[in-house]
């Protein structure tokens, strides 16, 4: 049993939002499934970085969650992006999962899941980019607070807590502190995160040491579409 993880899978198979149209995403769909199946086995554990789908419902995502369930893995763990619109409560997203039998796909939010003796922690987190829109303090604030749940869930259940952001905590010269305080709080040693596209903003992501947590940047077109093994 192994664990792997990817972010922005960018799904469309439900609307129409072609990826093809950005340089590195061409096949990008036909791409990750071929690299999943050669790596991905029916026992291993996925988690999805946020930007699963573009449908704006969930009704319009459900051809990109059916793709997914039907891919190798025992589950596949999604965390929130900020282009995933079809985000609902909880409550809403697990009784939707069950009403269509999308029995590998498992919501991260406020909540840990068990994998071995680590626990896979995460939320969405908030922007830090200097090419972005200037943090709301108020939704910053909210993110740090879910992850400081998901963690603490973690913590109760005496698991070794891994992180997964769809935001990345620090980029280039720019931090999200209220993100890494939750981090440091909780002796978090690695954390991956997705968001960050594009060669030009590639090259000031942080793949490394900072600060004591080792960041992995996992966006789908820097890895070339293929699961990171990560356990």
């Amino acid at each position: 049993m192994s664990l792997f993880a990817i972010g922005d899978t960018h799904l469309s198979f439900g609307t129409e939002k072609p990826m093809d149209i950005f340089a590195g995403w061409e096949n990008h769909t036909r791409i990750l499934k071929e690299a999943w199946c050669d790596l991905i086995r029916p026992e291993d554990t996925v988690v999805l970085a946020g930007d699963i789908s573009w449908g704006m419902t969930m009704e319009e995502a459900l051809p990109d969650f059916r793709w997914l369930d039907e891919l190798p893995g025992a589950s596949k763990i999604i965390v929130k992006g900020n282009h995933d619109y079809w985000w609902l409560t909880m409550k809403k997203m697990q009784e939707f999962m069950e009403q269509h039998q999308l029995k590998t796909l498992k919501i991260l939010h406020n909540n840990c899941y068990a994998y071995e003796d680590f626990g896979i922690c995460g939320t969405r987190g908030w922007v830090n980019m200097d090419t972005e829109e200037p943090a709301n303090a108020k939704v910053s604030a909210r993110e740090a607070q879910r992850l400081d749940v998901s963690l603490t869930a973690a913590v109760q259940q005496h698991l070794t807590p891994l992180v997964f952001l769809h935001y990345p905590p620090v980029y280039g010269a720019s931090c999200n502190y209220e993100i890494q305080e939750v981090l440091w709080k909780h002796h978090v040693t690695d954390c991956w995160y997705g968001h960050v596209h594009g060669r030009s903003m590639h090259r000031y992501a942080i793949n490394g040491e900072r600060d004591g947590v080792h960041y992995h940047l996992i966006s789908g077109d820097y890895v070339d579409f293929i699961p990171q093994k990560i356990r």
